[in-house]
């Protein structure tokens, strides 16, 4: 198995960097995810590990030996691909075995092998369909399968879930990570979908405009996000962001005031203004010391819970609240002021 590292990796297309001065290390046997939105650079990050984008400046290690110059064949990684990448003329098996033969196995150890892959991505009455007769969905788990049955030091992952429906890519998930627990290899993968990130990283990395603002274990990052950024790219809905000022230990949000604690008067005794961040499901927790009254825009029913939009300080803001949380016109929200984070209004970056 490998540990992967990135050294100061930079990459610039057209005099324009899209990828910034990025270091990384993504440890032996670990499941790291790379999340951000399309365009973010997390893709050309996956495809510079692979050799088949070139770096423009730094280094990037697999198992402790730089792969700077080695030719993509022979970093021993398997790439799962978006947009499946089948060989059109040969049949599910064929796709399967296809990098066994290439590496001159016993025809009994290539069907062992593409036969205990197929089983774990359910694919084993399909194996003599070619791509064309199958589904989007059962083409991804065949580019799966081609990858798994390799067992390389590195399976790197570009959005592989993508393209299935959402209860094929919650089942695929836990396949994913079930596979991950069984073959023990180093597995970086790349989404779009925060709620992948959460649930399948052993650790992940928020990236923005090719650098990596932040990395962490997912509940770290989530409850504790370095910048407005991070805070506003994971969860659904979204983190909510208020701007309020400071006057005599108290915080005021358009005439809704509350005192800060002694904690928070240590973080907060240099500025006059700062912006307010609160997570839509701290809103009427149990434990609770500030209430206030506020107009309800809209509500949206999600089954066990339901999100309301209501206004503070001119900013819409939303809540999660239980299902049997009876919409009014007007609502009296709770929330504990310990769970408030705080931004600076200039740099957006946290107030530690």
């Amino acid at each position: 198995m490998a540990q992967v590292e990135l050294k100061n990796v930079t990459k610039i297309y057209d005099k324009k960097k899209i990828i910034d001065n990025v270091s990384l290390t993504v440890n032996d046997k670990e499941f790291l995810v790379l999340v951000g939105s399309s365009g973010c650079g997390k893709s050309t990050i996956l495809r510079m590990i692979a050799g088949l984008e070139d770096i423009t400046e730094g280094q990037i290690f697999i198992d402790g030996k730089c792969v700077n110059n080695i030719h993509p064949k022979d970093r021993d990684i398997a790439f799962v691909f978006q947009n499946y990448a089948l060989y059109p003329h040969m049949s599910v098996y064929e796709n399967m075995a296809f990098p066994l033969k290439m590496r001159k196995l016993s025809k009994k150890d290539i069907d062992t092998k593409v036969k205990e892959a197929a089983e774990i991505l359910s694919l084993t009455d399909l194996l003599e369909r070619k791509p064309k007769q199958l589904s989007g969905g059962q083409r991804q788990r065949v580019a799966l399968g081609r990858a798994i049955v390799r067992k390389p030091k590195v399976f790197l992952m570009d959005e592989p879930l993508s393209n299935l429906d959402a209860k094929l890519r919650v089942q695929m998930r836990a396949e994913i990570k079930k596979l991950h627990k069984k073959l023990e290899t180093t597995f970086i993968y790349v989404t779009h979908d925060q709620t992948e990130a959460l649930t399948m990283g052993d650790r992940i990395a928020v990236i923005d405009k090719g650098i990596i603002q932040q990395t962490g274990l997912p509940s770290f990052v989530y409850n504790s996000p370095i910048n407005k950024f991070v805070g506003g790219f994971l969860g659904s809905p979204a983190m909510n962001f208020i701007n309020c000022n400071i006057k005599n230990n108290t915080i005021d949000i358009n005439g809704l005031s509350f005192e800060l604690n002694l904690t928070q008067r240590q973080k907060l005794s240099n500025y006059s203004s700062v912006i307010l961040g609160i997570r839509p499901e701290k809103f009427n927790t149990v434990n609770n010391n500030f209430s206030f009254k506020a107009e309800t825009e809209m509500s949206e029913m999600l089954g066990s819970s339901q999100i309301v939009y209501f206004k503070m300080n001119n900013t819409v803001c939303s809540a999660c609240v239980n299902a049997d949380f009876k919409i009014t016109t007007t609502l009296k929200l709770k929330f504990n002021t310990n769970d408030l984070l705080f931004f600076n209004s200039e740099t957006g970056i946290r107030i530690l």
